[in-house]
């Protein structure tokens, strides 16, 4: 598939471009430099032709360390793109930084296009010549925020494409519609406690940006690696705070993009700092996670900057605070230098065993036979047949003769959890009146 890198200096439009070519609102957008760090690809068509556009963060040159690293996610994907589109921004016309970013593209100008964004009107066309100071072609104006010329810009687009674009690798990112049958792990947990270097460790290149400044991860980046248990869908997400705390609209789309990445999971790693210890907001991500119906795995990062009291501590903590899911294996790791990241690949092996397992019908009715004689339900309502109706994860449908309480179906499903030794995976349960 061909790659379309989209880069620029902060604030041109890139990721209102990004959205405008989707169709819909997949890059974060706020009008304040920066707000893009990440390296996010999604995939779009036009006139048949399928490709990956990379939206990157802004070329900032002479700036901090977390810009030098934001501008080194955008020269990996100008090296790795068929076509780039470079976006400036008409109404305020070359500056110093598009200047040093076109002397690095000169020397593929034949896959070049000049995006003159903001040309909301006829009034603003006039300026897009100024732009061809650049050296870099004819630029084609558009106005990623009303779609003005955004046809024309994607016609130009398809037709710079190779004819025999290279197959994909096998860590290709994927949009919604790539991701079915692929198993999707989510990495999730406060800002700042080793998600995105844990994310990088686990796919084998730095695709996230890594900083020791909260919030790095603005939006949730897909990546599918080939593992021993088939291709997996690893999801990095922006570290998630209480609701009370976000202040800013790119904070809120960015829990927003997480929570949605939760939900359709079928793993997830909560990765908790270990310095810090399980906090009540590390509490409310796993009750979350818990009732979106997939397995946890307790990532207990920084392990190795603990001292033995800290560490006792910290395993007391996740046995009184993390009860609730009890059967969730916890990794004690450093993300940073790899130690005990190998640990990671056998229980995420069996959480995947467990969630797509499938149970014999008679052993299942034997674990609601013992479950109702130990504790029957009440004003004589009784289970009379279970089976189970799906997998990912393992879903059960009682027959019953009368209406459960909520109270008692939740002690069905720990005895089915417990008994039918599926670790940390919740199990669903669907009720069938004998009428029905």
């Amino acid at each position: 598939m061909n790659f379309v890198a989209v880069v620029g200096r902060p604030n041109v439009g890139k990721s209102t471009l990004i959205n405008r070519i989707v169709g819909r609102r997949e890059a974060i957008v706020e009008e304040r430099p920066g707000v893009t760090r990440d390296r996010k690809e999604i995939v779009s068509s036009w006139r048949g032709q399928d490709f990956t556009l990379v939206d990157t963060g802004g070329w900032i040159a002479g700036g901090d360390q977390l810009d030098d690293k934001v501008s080194q996610q955008s020269e990996r994907a100008i090296s790795a793109a068929d076509v780039v589109l470079f976006v400036v921004d008409v109404t305020v016309g070359v500056t110093e930084e598009d200047a040093r970013v076109a002397a690095l593209l000169l020397g593929r100008s034949h896959s070049v296009i000049v995006v003159a964004n903001k040309v909301d009107d006829r009034i603003h066309e006039a300026g897009i010549w100024d732009l061809l100071s650049l050296g870099l072609g004819d630029p084609v104006p558009v106005s990623a925020l009303h779609g003005r010329g955004a046809g024309d810009l994607l016609d130009r687009l398809v037709d710079l494409f190779p004819r025999d674009p290279a197959d994909e690798d096998s860590s290709t990112d994927v949009t919604e519609d790539d991701k079915g049958g692929l198993l999707g792990v989510a990495i999730v947990g406060r800002p700042n406690v080793g998600k995105s270097t844990l994310f990088n460790r686990l796919i084998g290149e730095e695709r996230s940006v890594v900083h020791d400044l909260p919030g790095t991860t603005r939006d949730s980046v897909d990546t599918v690696v080939e593992t021993d248990e088939g291709p997996i869908r690893f999801i990095d997400t922006a570290g998630m705070r209480r609701k009370a705390k976000i202040d800013e609209d790119a904070e809120y789309y960015s829990l927003i993009r997480a929570l949605r990445s939760v939900d359709t999971a079928d793993v997830a790693l909560l990765v908790i700092d270990s310095t810090i210890g399980v906090t009540h907001q590390d509490q409310r991500l796993a009750e979350r996670v818990d009732s979106a119906g997939c397995p946890i795995i307790l990532i207990l990062n920084k392990w190795d900057q603990c001292d033995t009291n800290q560490r006792e501590a910290v395993s007391d903590q996740v046995e009184r605070r993390l009860h609730f899911v009890g059967g969730s294996p916890a990794i004690r790791m450093s993300a940073l230098t790899g130690k005990n990241v190998a640990k990671l690949w056998p229980a995420l092996s069996n959480s995947i065993e467990n969630y797509r397992t499938r149970i014999p019908t008679r052993r299942v009715n034997d674990v609601i036979r013992r479950a109702q004689a130990a504790h029957p339900a009440p004003a004589g309502a009784r289970v009379l047949y279970a089976t189970q109706g799906a997998t990912d994860p393992p879903t059960f449908t009682l027959f019953v003769n009368r209406e459960l309480p909520r109270t008692w179906i939740r002690y069905i499903e720990r005895r089915l959890q417990d008994d039918l030794d599926l670790g940390s995976t919740p199990v669903k349960i669907r009720i069938r009146r004998r009428s029905e």
